[in-house]
């Protein structure tokens, strides 16, 4: 089967799924022949996903528990029917949770989010499930929140500048955009997600560090929770594409680091590890070829 055009779907244009996708995207049009590449903007993984059931595009950008959620027919995620359609290219790198607040807003914790104004993502975004499973997990819900925003990352951050939004809930690789931005413009605190909290919600949440530096007034590590991102395709993709999508970006991995800084931590040897839906078979023959898979 010809494909003659293959569509990519990412998130948001201030977000890590975009610019990666925009390198994927030039990186397959410049590899595979006869393949015209698009790259489109999106509400991100759920809406991906969504759009890869329907045969609208060929390989999507989502988070793991988005993918699970999918998989499961999950209603309250978004998912009305179970997503059958949906197969694994491989695991990329792990979004964290990053919770910034103003420093004049006096959060320094999650219990101090009481009371006060949160952005939580686009509405049944994977960034806004994240939310809900963290708020959970110490103990909280939205009832409980001052006011709730449900944004997208570019558009909390102006919030935030203007001094109208307390804090945001961003699920993204480190050193997002839309966080530098707000970083470098007015005074910030991290707020930690500690080990037990995120012990709470279990897989596909693991612990994570958001190192020192990360972001301009950021002087120590913060421990928060991470979940790890997948690129994900259809059955309707032909075996033979599946594999060289595959295996273009696992191979041009320097490409991806100069996209961003994210694709610093996708590696090939965890590639094939932890999907919650089946890998694709072209996928599949790249990873045994590569001894990953028996």
């Amino acid at each position: 089967m010809r494909n003659p055009s293959s569509t990519c779907l990412t998130g948001g244009t201030s977000g890590v799924y975009y610019p990666l996708g925009v390198a994927i995207g030039k990186i397959y049009g410049d590899k595979i022949p006869n393949v015209k590449t698009q790259v489109q903007a999106t509400k991100a993984s759920v809406e991906n996903l969504i759009l890869l059931q329907q045969g609208r595009g060929e390989l999507a950008f989502t988070l793991g528990d988005s993918l699970k959620a999918a998989w499961d027919g999950e209603e309250e995620a978004g998912f009305k029917t179970k997503l059958d359609k949906l197969r694994t290219i491989g695991a990329i790198y792990p979004n964290y949770i990053q919770i910034v607040a103003t420093a004049e807003s006096g959060i320094k914790t999650l219990a101090d989010l009481k009371g006060k104004s949160l952005s939580v993502g686009a509405p049944k975004s994977g960034t806004e499930l994240n939310s809900r499973a963290i708020l959970a997990a110490a103990g909280m819900s939205y009832k409980d929140l001052g006011k709730v925003e449900y944004l997208p990352f570019a558009e909390s951050v102006d919030l935030m500048k203007n001094r109208q939004l307390n804090a945001t809930l961003q699920s993204a690789g480190l050193g997002v955009a839309s966080l530098k931005d707000l970083s470098t413009s007015s005074p910030i605190t991290v707020v930690s997600v500690p080990k037990e909290t995120v012990d709470k919600i279990g897989p596909p949440f693991v612990s994570a560090i958001i190192p020192a530096k990360t972001y301009t007034g950021q002087d120590k590590d913060v421990p928060t929770a991470a979940v790890i991102n997948y690129l994900v395709t259809s059955s309707a993709v032909s075996d033979d594409l599946a594999y060289q999508m595959t295996k273009l970006v696992y191979e041009s991995l320097p490409e991806l680091v100069n996209a961003h800084a994210a694709g610093k931590e996708i590696k090939l040897e965890t590639a094939a590890n932890g999907s919650p839906v089946p890998l694709h078979p072209g996928a599949i023959r790249y990873y045994k070829e590569k001894g990953l898979i028996k």
